[in-house]
């Protein structure tokens, strides 16, 4: 059929399997509407036929591909390598140039950008390589010479070629018959170092996390401050963290960090505005007026501690605005202004065009689509004029992007200060709101008309719409994925770790046509090769460790791949079942190395909440089950008696207050205790503790397949009974602190990389 073979050539999937032994064809015009949104007419039969020809014909006269991947395991490779260079036509005059920003050889862990600076002012510059090569293919003899000496010119046409860095290059192709070609070449490592050594660490909500000088949310100086305590007192290895991308204003902002404005830039309403230094040289006229939006922010921060009221972003928001509208009236110190000049010269026009965005959000509303038609498109000159006249609210947003990103690497550097072998392990979303920042500035990279979802499967027989517009694959390749690397450096100038949310959307993504039911989408696909080759990249620039959040259906072959590429998964302990055989919880031993081992993530109950079915309970007045409570409750029992059983058997219900007699219903605290002693059984290479399992919080963070029913993302960590709790409070915790101590001093056996191979479907 001309329709299948021409959404072949395109990455456009025409069936899906959500089953190992079943295939589901996708709906026609979901297939018709993707290929539309990458440029392809296939509304008729004349249009098909006509497009295939040309999408044939065009790769049949293809020199090259937008894009080259070439793995290396050293820090260099030879490009004449690559099997797509190799095979161009004998004859062919081949020119690379170097990419400007080579990544130099670095460990893992490295210490994050500033030792990246470190490594380029320490080569030696008689060894930097020319700025371009050239050879002919096949390759003449002469092209085996070694590299002249130092400080000597190369011949104009030399056909002399030696090791290329790591790094984005441009390749140019010339056939002997005039015909030419250009390509990126990714040369990145072979795999992603993982962590030197095993470690644990801390889930944490930052938002939920208020101490008693936050605004009504949690911030980076709570942030800071959870990370010296919990890597000095318990020897904590990293922190993970939402993500802290920033978010679509408006009255409500979308609350979910999942659904951000922009991914590359954090959000200012993380700050902690007294750390800022420009807040100690506020004049005695506006410190009356600093003095009352701190009364008002400690009247938000009681509410939410009391109990009595919601975090409330916006709220926080509204105040911190106004302080920092003071603080960036203040001069910067020559210091100071050469930092924040550095660091708009290094996101150059991604940052522009985000504080250009912010700017016009504050004239003309947050939907960009209903802005004047001249200033919806982010390079018109209606665009540039108006960024001229919002000149300095264009400049007070480039500040705060400095600003966070300032205290992001506080944070950071007061993790690895405080012994944490990671340090912040930061979060990537899945994709963007179509009303933000990146949706504005990247229209040419995102498909228009098509949101980011999931098919039909046994956990929802609707399917799910994310509200999410996609990259379009062909566009990424086409630009050498600069965008993608892009955002990945911008998340990995702060961190030690990188959690990727739906990590299979690097191979595929479920692409839902705008007005349609989630069930008439299909799937596109990425070329995963190259998507994972700039993630090895940029990790290795960043010296960091790279997660996925594989949880739930995985296409066969996708979890080998990211293991065979150094990137870790995730494992949740109530899913790793053998759910092939006997469907019984899966031996500690059997579970595999490369991941993060956890009890539970943000869109689960707490541990205490399904030890004790609260989570039943709370689904149930919300209305969201689909067989009666009691039937519900007997399954939930029998999964969790399963596995206490096995946490019993193996000794792991040991002594907590109270105890635990043979026989007796077990103490919730014991159990928690033996569900993480389970964990450091296993060969994880870092294991997570959510924080709201040391305080016996029963609320989820985030309740999936509800919206208003449920306030989702705007609760703060609590205890058992549901009273919040402080971040003083939770380092004086008796509870949190045995249980950090278990996980610390328990962890006594090293995690050897053999694994057992998972199956490729779990439930979620």
């Amino acid at each position: 059929m001309a329709l299948s073979r021409l959404a072949e050539l395109h990455g456009v999937a025409t069936s899906y399997s959500p089953s190992p032994d079943r295939v589901v064809p996708a709906a026609e015009s979901a297939v018709v509407a993707a290929l539309a949104a990458l440029g392809v007419d296939a509304s008729g039969p004349e249009a098909v036929r006509t497009a295939l020809e040309e999408a044939e014909a065009g790769q049949a006269a293809r020199l090259l591909p937008p894009t080259v991947v070439l793995r290396s395991a050293a820090p260099s490779a030879d490009p004449r390598t690559a099997p797509e260079l190799a095979a161009l036509p004998p004859g062919t005059r081949v020119r690379l140039t170097r990419d400007p920003d080579p990544v130099p050889a670095r460990p893992a862990l490295a210490g994050g950008r500033d030792a990246g600076e470190a490594a380029r002012r320490a080569a030696p510059a008689a060894q930097a390589p020319p700025p371009a090569w050239n050879w002919t293919v096949p390759l003449v003899p002469a092209a085996t010479a070694p590299p002249p000496p130092a400080g000597s010119a190369l011949p104009p046409a030399a056909d002399v070629l030696w090791a290329v860095p790591l790094g984005v290059h441009r390749v140019e192709a010339t056939t002997p018959d005039g015909r030419t070609a250009s390509s990126h070449l990714v040369i990145a490592p072979d795999h992603i170092r993982g962590p030197e050594t095993r470690s644990w660490g801390l889930l944490v909500q930052l938002y939920s996390l208020l101490s008693h000088r936050s605004w009504g949310m949690g911030d980076l100086g709570d942030l800071t401050e959870l990370a010296a305590w919990a890597g000095r007192v318990h020897g904590a290895g990293f922190v993970q963290v939402n993500p802290l991308h920033a978010a679509v204003p408006g009255a409500p902002t979308d609350p979910s960090p999942y659904r951000p404005s922009s991914r590359r830039f954090p959000d200012p309403v993380h700050l902690r505005v007294e750390a800022v230094p420009e807040y100690t040289a506020l004049t005695a006229d506006v410190r009356p007026r600093l003095d009352g939006l701190l009364r008002r922010a400690a009247a938000l921060r009681a509410g939410v501690l009391a109990g009595e009221a919601l975090i409330d972003r916006d709220a926080v928001w509204e105040l911190k605005r106004e302080a920092l509208e003071q603080l960036c009236a203040v001069p910067l110190a020559p210091g100071r202004q050469a930092a924040f000049d550095d660091f708009t010269a290094a996101h150059g026009q991604a940052l522009t065009d985000h504080a250009t965005w912010a700017a016009l959000t504050e004239r003309h509303g947050p939907q960009w689509s209903r802005w004047p038609a001249p200033l919806t498109d982010p390079r018109s000159p209606q665009t540039a004029a108006a960024r001229t006249e919002l000149a300095a609210r264009v400049d007070f947003h480039r500040r705060l992007a400095w600003y966070t990103d300032t205290q992001l690497a506080e944070a950071q550097r007061a993790a690895r200060e405080a012994g944490m072998a990671v340090g912040l392990v930061h979060d990537l979303a899945v994709g963007v709101h179509p009303d933000g920042s990146d949706a504005w500035s990247q229209q040419d990279v995102l498909a228009a008309g098509m949101s980011v979802g999931a098919p039909p499967d046994a956990f929802n027989a609707l399917g799910q719409d994310w509200g999410l517009p996609p990259w379009r694959p062909d566009r990424l390749a086409d630009n050498g994925y600069a965008p993608f690397r892009g955002l990945l450096r911008s998340l990995l100038r702060n961190a030690g770790a990188l959690r990727i949310d739906h990590v299979m959307g690097l191979f595929r993504l479920w692409w839902v046509p705008a007005g349609a039911p989630p069930t008439d989408g299909t799937y596109v696909h990425y070329d995963a090769e190259a998507m994972l080759a700039v993630l090895a990249l940029e990790a290795h620039r960043a010296g960091a460790v790279v997660i996925g959040e594989d949880l739930g259906t995985v296409e066969p072959g996708v979890r080998e791949t990211l293991q065979r590429h150094g990137v870790l998964g995730t494992s949740v302990l109530w899913f790793e079942r053998d759910w092939d055989g006997s469907g019984l919880p899966l031996p500690a031993e059997a579970w595999r190395a490369s991941c993060v081992a956890t009890a539970t993530t943000h869109d689960l109950p707490s541990t205490a909440s399904r030890l004790t079915g609260d989570h039943v309970r709370l689904r149930h007045r919300l209305g969201l089950l689909t067989r009666p409570l009691a039937e519900e409750e007997a399954e939930e029992a029998a999964a969790t008696a399963t596995w206490l059983t096995v946490l019993d058997g193996l000794g792991l219900m040991g002594a907590a207050p109270g105890g635990h007699l043979p026989g007796a219903a077990p103490d919730e605290e014991a159990a928690v205790l033996a569900v993480h002693r389970f964990l450091l059984r296993t060969p994880a290479r870092m294991i997570g503790v959510w924080l709201p399992d040391g305080t016996g919080d029963r609320r989820p963070q985030n309740l999936p397949g509800t919206w208003d029913q449920y306030p989702n993302w705007r609760l703060p960590v609590a205890d058992a009974q549901g009273h919040p709790v402080t971040l003083e409070q939770l380092t004086a915790s008796p509870r949190l602190a045995r249980l950090l101590r278990t996980v610390a001093t328990e962890d006594q056996t090293p995690a050897p990389m053999a694994r057992t191979a998972p199956p490729d479907a779990r439930p979620v």
